[in-house]
C-alpha cells in the first residue's frame, strides 16, 4: 500500500515505543533507528532508575518525544511536587497511578501547570494508570477482592481522571471504546499490551492488534518487543504501518 507523508505522520503520532532495555547503549540504537517511525519514545523504570536523566536528555538532544513512565502514586503533595520536575525536565508524557485517588491526581496537573507556565510552555499530556494490563480478572477476585469486572474498573478510574483534569489515560484497548464514550472523544486513551498477530505474546494478558485498538479508539499504541526484538526492527515497524494505514484509509 503506497502511503503518503500525511497518512505517515498522522501514524507515527500514535507510536509510542517501549524502551524496555537493559543498557543505555541498547536504547541508543532503538533511539538512532526508530526515530522516523516513533511519535514518542518511552523510559520505564527499569530504564530510568539505572540510567536516570541521561536517558532523557539523549532522547530530546535527538528533538525526539519522550513520555517518563515512572507511574506516580503517592501522597498529593509529593506528586504534585514530583510532576512538576518531569515537566521542568522536559517529559511530553508523564503517568501517574488512578487509585492515589482525586487529589493526587488535581496535585499532579497542578504540578505540572505550574512548571509549564515557568517554560512558557503547555503542559505535557498526563495519563492515569487505570488497571495494569498484566491484572486479570482472578486477580482482581482472588487477590484484591474487587468484585467489579477489570473493564468496570477501568472506567470509574477513567471518569476519575477526567474530573481531576487530566489529558487522558493508560488502558487497554478491551476497555478504551467505553471510556471514550463515558469521558469524550477528546479524553485521550494510551494503549499498552499491543502486539501484532505476528508477534509473541510475552507476560501481558490483556493484548490487542494494533488494528483493533486503533478501532477501538486508541490515540497512542505502546508497542515494544514486538519490535525492538524482532529480527528487522525497521521492517516490522514497516508492517504496524501497514496495519494501521490500512484502517486509518478505510475510515477516511
Amino acid at each position: 500500500m503506497q502511503m503518503n507523508e500525511i497518512l505517515k505522520e498522522k501514524i507515527k503520532e500514535k507510536i509510542v515505543l517501549a524502551l524496555d532495555v537493559k543498557e543505555f547503549d541498547e536504547a541508543k540504537t532503538l533511539v538512532d533507528e526508530l526515530s522516523p517511525y516513533v511519535g514518542t519514545f518511552k523510559v520505564g523504570l527499569q530504564l530510568y532508575t539505572k540510567y536516570g536523566n541521561e536517558v532523557v536528555d539523549y532522547i530530546s538532544g535527538k528533538n525526539a518525544n519522550f513520555f517518563l513512565d515512572v507511574k506516580l502514586h503517592d501522597i498529593p503533595n509529593t506528586v504534585e511536587k514530583a510532576s512538576e520536575n518531569v515537566v521542568l525536565r522536559g517529559a511530553n508524557f508523564f503517568n501517574v497511578h488512578a487509585t492515589g485517588g482525586l487529589k493526587m491526581m488535581e496535585a499532579a496537573a497542578r504540578g505540572a501547570k505550574k512548571a509549564a507556565e515557568k517554560l512558557g510552555k503547555k503542559p505535557p499530556i498526563i495519563l492515569a494508570v487505570t488497571m495494569l494490563t498484566s491484572i486479570s480478572e482472578e486477580v482482581m477476585k482472588d487477590e484484591f477482592e474487587i468484585e467489579a469486572d477489570v473493564s468496570e474498573f477501568a472506567i470509574r478510574l477513567a471518569k476519575l481522571a477526567k474530573k481531576a483534569g487530566l489529558t487522558g489515560v493508560v488502558a487497554s484497548s478491551l476497555e478504551a471504546r467505553k471510556i471514550k464514550e463515558a469521558c469524550g472523544a477528546d479524553f485521550k486513551v494510551l494503549c499498552p499490551g499491543i502486539r501484532p498477530e505476528w508477534s509473541a505474546k510475552d507476560d501481558q494478558k490483556r493484548i490487542a492488534t494494533p488494528k483493533f485498538a486503533i478501532g477501538e479508539g486508541a490515540d497512542y499504541l505502546v508497542i515494544g518487543r514486538a519490535v525492538t526484538k524482532a529480527e528487522s526492527r525497521i521492517g516490522a515497524m514497516e508492517k504496524i504501518y501497514e496495519e494501521i494505514g490500512e484502517l486509518e484509509c478505510l475510515q477516511r
